[in-house]
């Protein structure tokens, strides 16, 4: 047996995973047990939750993959650093490079061990082959082009190459300060959206706006030589000034990115989220939207073109962009795309023990990820206390009856909690840290930002869809499990769903399998036969926060919202207490 434990430590929503013979057996991000989002620290509680998953003890692990390398780029990393001035200011500001080198020491304490007793071997795995190895690895494919697309690592911001069997081949890469990641976060920034991940909410914004900025855009982000591009750096102040970033434990912040240049550009900055957004702001947003996916679809293309493969690997933050990933099918060339559903930087961890797994010491392949249910599970007494320490009142129904009732619930307008089984890896909700409610009420996002999430309004919700019917309500039929891909809602079914569909007539869509949840199948199918309407809307369990991890913070969150159901495994509850006339427990 061959156990190698993946880590993301320092850095931006640090996480663990654990590849049994090369099966991924367990991944989690630390955030969903600290409760800071996109936390930055050792995620301690997530290896540990992977090694008790597993069944394993700490000294049963053969390697430990850490995402990130320091010495890898090192010239570049050292010229940065003596030469220029955010380099001086990085090296200040980031006590997490050198305390990655000796991350050994706490990931041994917190194992309850001393570091001369942990027999692991621990690797270094630099940060974009962390990337695609978390997606080529654990895709069907066996052979793809690969390509990873985010803000920074190890001193490089794009990678691309061709995957086969057991081996990466990389043939190319953009360095920083270019960066697509930088480029949407700085303008994100600019408009307003100062918190780290803000950016999703940008890609929502941008539907509601036109391009008119598009040529200033073009000037602001230059793409060039079929796979390459370079950011005007006029616009932006990462080359000269680096902000201070807290990478060292707690929830990640980063400084401004945009600069003077921007406002010469395009006018004054937004203050933040207390100023109205106009005419103008969705205008820019639409623009660089646009504009990132002229140039990814552009590189994709080429890619396709040197490659000639049918199939693509994708990982990084900006693939997390599903508008521009609804579009490679259709105008790349490439047939068959995979990104798992963790393509951020919590999914390095994945991808680090993958690459070591395969690449350094040569395992086959042969595990496929084709669902996120990889992390902490509570068994039905854990539901039952945290029901009862609240004082809510719950039945405990057989199956038929639970997915019955709480079909009808939904098919009545109710908001339904739905925590089912191991939650989800990655910052989706995929049907087992859910709150569903009826896509066929226009009224439904509005009722659902004013009773639970407080979300603004241009934000869309998400539909998830029985996999068979996708192609009867979507314009495009591929599966999309992860909610990675927007697709337009056919124009004659746009008014049978309208809640989750978007100002622009699309849906980032889920896609269900029974074979992947087969409970939440059920649901989704039993709706439609109420219904005719095979869609439920899917939105994260929380208000603000991670989603929910534990049966107490279901349960906090059903108590303090306005929820009207709850459905904990096979406990189902409601608001009110019982309707049907039978003794709650």
């Amino acid at each position: 047996m061959t156990v190698v434990l993946g880590v993301n430590a320092y850095h931006s929503s640090a996480s663990a995973a654990l590849l049994v013979d090369g099966r991924l057996v367990a991944a989690v991000e630390e955030e969903r047990f600290t409760r800071q989002k996109y936390d930055t620290g050792f995620p301690h509680a997530s290896i540990g939750y992977c090694l008790a998953a597993a069944g394993l003890e700490p000294n049963d692990v053969d390697h430990v993959a850490f995402s990130g390398d320091p010495t890898s780029n090192f010239l570049r990393k050292a010229w940065f650093a003596i030469s220029t001035k955010a380099g001086r200011r990085m090296v200040r500001h980031r006590p997490d490079l050198p305390a990655l080198m000796r991350a050994k020491d706490p990931l041994a304490r917190g194992l309850g061990l001393e570091p001369a007793a942990l027999r692991a071997k621990v690797h270094m795995v630099e940060h974009h082959l962390a990337h695609i190895g978390s997606a080529f690895y654990v895709s069907p494919f066996e052979e793809s082009a690969v390509m990873s697309l985010d803000g920074l690592g190890d001193m490089v911001s794009t990678m691309w190459g061709v995957g086969r069997g057991s081996r990466l081949k990389i043939l190319g890469e953009v360095d920083f300060p270019h960066s697509l990641g930088l480029f949407y976060t700085g303008v994100s920034q600019y408009l307003g959206f100062n918190r780290y991940g803000d950016e999703y909410k940008v890609m929502g914004l941008s539907a509601y706006g036109e391009p008119e900025h598009l040529d200033a855009m073009r000037e602001v982000l230059r793409y060039r030589d079929g796979l390459g591009f370079e950011l005007d750096m006029r616009y932006f102040r990462h080359l000269r000034e680096i902000q201070p970033m807290q990478w060292k434990g707690g929830p990640a912040r980063l400084g401004p990115l945009w600069d003077e240049g921007m406002v010469r550009r395009f006018g004054q900055v937004r203050s933040g989220p207390d100023e109205p957004l106009d005419h103008r702001h969705r205008a820019i947003a639409a623009s660089m939207q646009l504009r990132l996916e002229e140039v990814v679809l552009g590189m994709l293309r080429t890619l396709h073109e040197r490659t000639g493969l049918e199939a693509l690997c994708m990982a990084g933050g900006v693939a997390l962009n599903c508008v521009a990933n609804g579009r490679i099918r259709n105008e790349t060339g490439f047939r068959e795309v995979y990104i798992q559903p963790a393509a951020y930087d919590g999914g390095t961890s994945l991808g680090a023990a993958a690459y070591v797994n395969h690449q350094v010491l040569g395992g086959p392949r042969g595990h496929v990820m084709d669902h996120a249910f990889l992390g902490p599970e509570y068994d039905p007494a854990a539901c039952r206390a945290a029901l009862e320490a609240a004082g809510v009142e719950y039945r405990e129904l057989p199956e038929h009856e639970l997915t019955a009732r709480t079909a009808d619930a939904l098919a009545a307008g109710r908001i339904v909690g739905w925590y089912q089984g191991r939650m989800e890896f990655g910052p989706r909700a995929l049907g087992n840290r859910s709150i569903l409610a009826d896509p066929r009420r226009p009224e439904m996002k509005d009722v659902l930002n004013a009773r639970i999430k407080h979300r603004e309004p241009f934000r869309p919700f998400a539909p998830a869809i029985l996999e068979e019917a996708t192609g009867d309500w979507f314009e495009q039929d591929y599966p999309s499990p992860f909610m990675l891909l927007a697709y337009r809602v056919r124009p004659e079914r746009r008014d049978r769903i309208p809640a989750p569909t978007h100002v622009d007539g699309t849906g980032r869509l889920q896609t269900v399998r029974r074979e992947q949840n087969a409970r939440y199948y059920d649901l989704i199918k039993a709706f439609g036969e109420r219904t005719g309407v095979p869609v439920l809307l899917n939105t994260s369990f929380n208000e603000n926060e991670p989603i929910c991890c534990t049966p107490q913070e279901a349960v906090d969150t059903f108590r303090r919202t306005r929820m009207d159901v709850l459905v904990l495994g096979s406990l189902y509850a409601e608001r009110n207490g019982s309707s049907s006339g039978e003794p709650p427990h």
